[in-house]
């Protein structure tokens, strides 16, 4: 069974993740609308599992069924998760030792934002930051053979720091109304 580990913050990650963005955007090509670094592997500072998290947007997922094969020729393996309809989730590496999660999102849809939200929201608010880190480390601890266990306790911090990013953001959103 796979062990939980999560390893201090390494810059190599951002380093990772942009040769595997550029070998992506030849990929998609025109239909890449965007492209991110996501997850802890995101976050200067944050301890993480060493997989590197990145989303490409496009305009329709469907477009993301035409570079399933192209993705295979580089390693990565499509893999249909149904009760994540609005994602296409892409895995470099063997199930449960990936080295790289490709999620594919409608570009601006409300994943996409959340995902954004949660990352900036630690990158600038470094309580936040060490209060995931902390937690993180607590939960690969109590649940070191249990990965869903570790990945399901952290769903409520997730989800409070995401509203309190879209509060934060509506906030910025009104002042600049306000300023028009």
């Amino acid at each position: 069974m796979e062990q939980v580990a999560i390893e201090d913050y390494n810059p190599d990650w951002a380093l990772e993740y942009r040769k595997e963005a550029i070998r992506i955007q030849g990929i998609f090509g025109g239909d890449l609308l965007g492209i991110e670094h996501i997850g802890s592997t995101a976050v200067e500072g944050l301890g993480a599992k060493p997989v590197i998290d990145f989303m490409a947007g496009v305009a329709d997922l469907k477009q993301a069924e035409q570079y399933i094969e192209a993705l295979s020729e580089i390693g990565y393996e499509h893999v249909v998760h149904e009760h994540f309809p609005n994602r296409r989730f892409f895995r470099k590496g063997l199930r449960r030792a990936g080295t790289h999660h490709l999620h594919v999102y409608r570009f601006g849809g409300t994943e996409w934002n959340r995902q954004l939200l949660f990352r900036n929201y630690l990158r600038s608010h470094p309580e936040a930051l060490r209060g995931y880190d902390r937690l993180k480390r607590e939960l690969a601890e109590k649940h070191r053979h249990d990965r869903t266990a570790y990945t399901n306790a952290k769903h409520d911090f997730i989800t409070g720091i995401i509203e309190k990013a879209e509060i934060e953001s509506n906030a910025r959103n009104s002042e600049r109304d306000v300023e028009r």
